[in-house]
């Protein structure tokens, strides 16, 4: 019976009192698969599967259509777990993504339907663009709500070491019900990548949620051998607008992935100071043999 209560009670206040313990703003609007995670999810400028999710614009660089599903298990709680599952499609005229999302448990939920695409417009710049179907769902008098909006960003290439990359979620802050004050937020992200070697990565960036001071993520990943890689990150987790403090708390990630054949397996794990661990995991098939 007590268990029963903090779920059905106290997880959606959480969610929606303190949304920075689930990471952010939305339960689901977070960076995306466990390499992400693996690098303190700092993502928006390098180019992978869950580019799908963290910057559309890294799709034009996926050459093989693909499937994937991701899993987080957050703080070692199941209600508060995210699934995600998604496929790319290369096509002549730029790279075409389908993705589903799902946040929560069945008293209170979140769900994202993503249709992407995304082209090479450039010399070493590239774009992408999604629309979002997106449902929220809560036990009791709240209900259910949907609503429909975007998001969009571009990368840029510029030198063979160094990419920008910069997203968008929700710019229009497309309301949720009839209250006014009933908004999505809208989240904007910087960052950039930095490619050592051939085995050297570092990643970092800013993002902001405009009900939250901004937070940097940071992250490397080294290749250990032809298909093993190792990384680590660190991000913050920040305070509202208006409060003194610039964050409230730290993540440290750490992950790991393994290459078969036509299959990527990625391990990751976030621990934060107060609320435990989230390991994540995904698995990425490919139905061309990457060269």
């Amino acid at each position: 019976m007590t268990r029963y209560l903090i779920i059905s009670i106290g997880l959606p206040l959480i969610v929606f009192l303190f949304p920075h313990f689930t990471l952010a703003g939305s339960g689901i609007q977070v960076p995306a698969g466990a390499r992400s995670n693996g690098m303190g999810n700092a993502s928006v400028a390098i180019s992978d599967f869950w580019s799908l999710q963290n910057n559309q614009a890294g799709l034009a660089e996926y050459h093989s259509p693909a499937a994937s599903f991701y899993y987080q298990n957050r703080f070692l709680v199941s209600e508060l777990a995210l699934k995600s599952g998604g496929f790319i499609l290369p096509v002549g005229a730029g790279v075409f993504g389908l993705s589903y999302t799902y946040f929560g448990y069945s008293l209170f939920n979140e769900s994202k339907i993503g249709l992407a695409y995304s082209k090479t417009l450039g010399k070493g710049f590239s774009a992408g663009l999604q629309l979002d179907y997106m449902t929220y769902k809560l036990t009791g008098d709240y209900g259910k709500a949907s609503l429909l909006t975007f998001e969009f960003g571009i990368q840029k290439k510029i030198s063979e070491k160094v990419v920008i990359g910069a997203h968008t979620f929700n710019p229009i802050r497309a309301k949720i019900n009839d209250d006014p004050e009933e908004h999505l937020s809208a989240i904007y992200r910087l960052g950039v990548a930095y490619f050592v070697s051939e085995e050297l990565t570092f990643v970092v960036e800013t993002e902001k949620d405009i009900n939250y001071k901004p937070l940097l993520r940071a992250g490397i990943e080294y290749k250990i051998a032809e298909m093993v890689f190792a990384r680590a990150g660190y991000s913050s987790v920040p305070a509202l607008t208006g409060a003194e403090n610039l964050s409230v708390s730290s993540l440290y990630t750490f992950g790991f992935s393994l290459e078969i054949n036509n299959l990527e397996i990625d391990f990751a794990a976030a621990v934060h100071q107060t609320l435990g661990w989230s390991p994540s995991v995904a698995m990425i098939y490919r139905f061309v043999k990457p060269k």
